[in-house]
């Protein structure tokens, strides 16, 4: 009896539509109460409640905002709490490879600057030419030439880097990269270099060596300085020439040294005669 009331009430107010939740609310919970008593009334249920249900479901369009507001606000439909409709698994983050600023940059450049060691001593001005890629008004990409100029700087070392930014290849709606030179240093005919030293060697016959001599020896730049030697001179003996070497980047005005390395050249042959002479020669002297 209870049920048909509940039932007859619903019929009655399905037009009233701001207390429709309400009463399928107390519908549901009532059928479930008496699920033991009147299962047999089921079937007589099942078409009102459709009815209801097609209500709800039906006209929740037509609502006044108030109710809707009510049934869908605050995440709860009459004291009955909601969760949060979950993100879709569609949805994705973007990954971008770019700097800090967020914008793209294209990768730098690098080209090595080969220096002669006179060039890197005395310093030197020069000009490079690069072909690097340029965005157009139109947003197209063009090969671009344009000639650098490098001021190398007394002391510089082998692998020093020198960057121009701005300079390198360029991308639609980036960044204008960078182009870095690394100094390398060329072979020289006459001299190897070895931190702020210079080394040359000499070879000078086995008289020489044992007797002295003046020797002319170049220095880096064309120019020539006269030593005169008057030790005894054995393989190796070395010979320095002061502040004719490579100049110290982190003492400005100062130089390395000159190091002349000597080498003996012996005869190929001698006489008998030229044999015992040297061997009276040499017998007696103090080693």
């Amino acid at each position: 009896m209870i049920l048909c009331l509940q039932l007859f009430q619903l019929n009655s107010d399905k037009n009233e539509q701001n207390n429709g939740t309400g009463a399928l609310r107390g519908l549901s919970g009532n059928l479930f109460n008496h699920k033991g008593h009147h299962a047999s009334r089921r079937s007589s249920y099942s078409q009102p409640l459709g009815r209801a249900t097609d209500t709800m479901s039906g006209n929740l369009s037509s609502l006044p905002k108030s109710t809707s507001q009510n049934i869908f606000g605050r995440n709860s439909v009459d004291g009955i709490r909601r969760q949060p409709s979950p993100l879709p698994r569609t949805m994705s983050t973007k990954i971008m490879y770019s700097n800090s600023s967020g914008v793209i940059k294209p990768p730098v450049v690098e080209k090595k600057l080969a220096c002669t060691l006179e060039e890197i001593c005395f310093g030197c001005v020069k000009k490079v030419k690069i072909t690097r890629d340029v965005v157009t008004d139109n947003r197209e990409i063009v090969q671009e030439d344009e000639v650098l100029t490098i001021n190398v700087k007394p002391g510089w070392r082998n692998g020093t880097k020198i960057t121009f930014e701005g300079k390198g290849n360029e991308v639609p709606g980036g960044e204008t990269g960078d182009v870095v030179f690394l100094i390398a240093e060329n072979n020289h005919l006459l001299f190897r270099k070895d931190g702020n030293d210079l080394v040359f060697e000499i070879e000078i016959p086995l008289v020489e060596a044992l007797t002295g001599c003046r020797l002319s020896v170049p220095l880096l730049g064309g120019e020539k300085t006269m030593i005169t030697m008057e030790d005894v001179i054995y393989p190796g003996y070395e010979k320095i020439v002061a502040g004719q070497g490579m100049p110290k980047a982190k003492e400005p005005g100062e130089r390395g040294d000159l190091i002349v390395k000597f080498e003996v050249e012996f005869p190929r042959q001698l006489t008998d005669e030229q044999r015992s002479d040297v061997y009276n020669i040499l017998h007696d002297s103090c080693w």
